[in-house]
């Protein structure tokens, strides 16, 4: 006869967890009319942004570290399980058509691999040897940042990919929503975003799901603008891949440039469609060619470019 494994010691655990924690104020709250829900919903998700406000000095010196080695040719890399592997995978997914960057530079990786973003494999993340190969498989080096995302903040794939990626030399992040946790305390930068107990018990797709959004949009976003991906706040590495990029690609020429739509068209067909470039053309008052030579030079920094072609 198979004996029940034995529960308690992980249900001590979960029970200390602030993302656990049972609220029973909300007990009825399935007697409640849908829009006294919705309103009960909306309260709780306004709390985040404050809760990520409080960690803002810690997640601007990740980014520093994470923009220094990018900048070496480094790689970003998210690990996660559940919700928060699903929201690593998203945000490197945006990177390329965002910020025109390689695949293989913003990288996520979940638990129980790409099935596991439409299908639960939620076994996977108890897994740290899982973590390892995973990462194995990407052949880390000492220029690349491992962000480690887990709610419960001890989630064994996540703290085991920020302790592997650390042995490999790696710089390494930890993005928790409980304080004190293990996964903050196995990584270089530990960022841990206190949003309090879920509205449903311990269903940390939720507030933590937000925060973890929030600052996974800070993560990537601010790196690219340190890495020179944007002029102001305009996406001038945005790849047009389709009609409504290729429209958007005429509108941050315009926005930057105050161009006539013939002088954008003129400028984009010398560029190959490239945004920046053509906003340097017409800008600096070079030819494509010579674009390309000062956005090589200035490593990609429109800014520089600029200069360097007014010297």
């Amino acid at each position: 006869m198979t004996s029940m494994p034995n529960y308690g010691d992980l249900r001590a655990e979960l029970e200390t967890l602030t993302t656990e924690a049972f609220r029973p104020e909300l007990s009825d709250i399935d007697r409640l009319s849908t829009l006294e829900i919705a309103r009960l919903m909306n309260g709780e998700d306004t709390t985040v942004p404050a809760a990520v406000a409080a960690q803002l000095p810690l997640i601007a010196a990740a980014i520093d570290g994470i923009a220094e080695r990018m900048a070496r040719g480094g790689r970003l890399v998210y690990a996660g399980a559940g919700t928060a592997g699903r929201l690593g995978v998203l945000d490197a997914s945006e990177c390329p058509p965002t910020f025109n960057t390689d695949p293989s530079r913003v990288v996520g990786v979940i638990a129980g691999g790409p099935t596991a973003m439409v299908t639960s494999i939620e076994g996977a993340e108890d897994s740290r040897e899982l973590a390892a190969a995973d990462l194995d498989a990407l052949a880390l080096t000492a220029d690349d940042t491992v962000v480690g995302v887990s709610a419960s903040g001890r989630t064994p794939y996540a703290v085991g990919a920020v302790e592997h990626a650390r042995k490999q030399g790696a710089l390494t992040v930890g993005l928790s929503c409980n304080a004190h946790s293990a996964l903050a305390s196995a990584a270089d930068h530990g960022i841990e975003v206190v949003v309090g107990p879920e509205l449903l018990t311990g269903s940390t797709r939720l507030k933590s799901g937000t925060a973890q959004k929030l600052v996974l949009n800070m993560l990537s976003t601010i790196t690219m603008i340190r890495l020179g991906k944007t002029y102001g706040n305009l996406m001038v590495d945005v790849r047009a891949s389709n009609e409504k990029l290729r429209a958007r690609s005429r509108r941050i020429v315009a926005l930057a440039t105050g161009a006539s739509d013939e002088e954008i068209e003129r400028a984009l067909a010398a560029t190959d469609g490239e945004v920046k470039n053509a906003i340097l053309t017409i800008l600096g008052g070079v030819d494509g060619p010579t674009a390309a030579r000062l956005l090589e030079d200035s490593e990609g920094h429109l800014r520089a470019a600029l200069a360097a072609s007014a010297g």
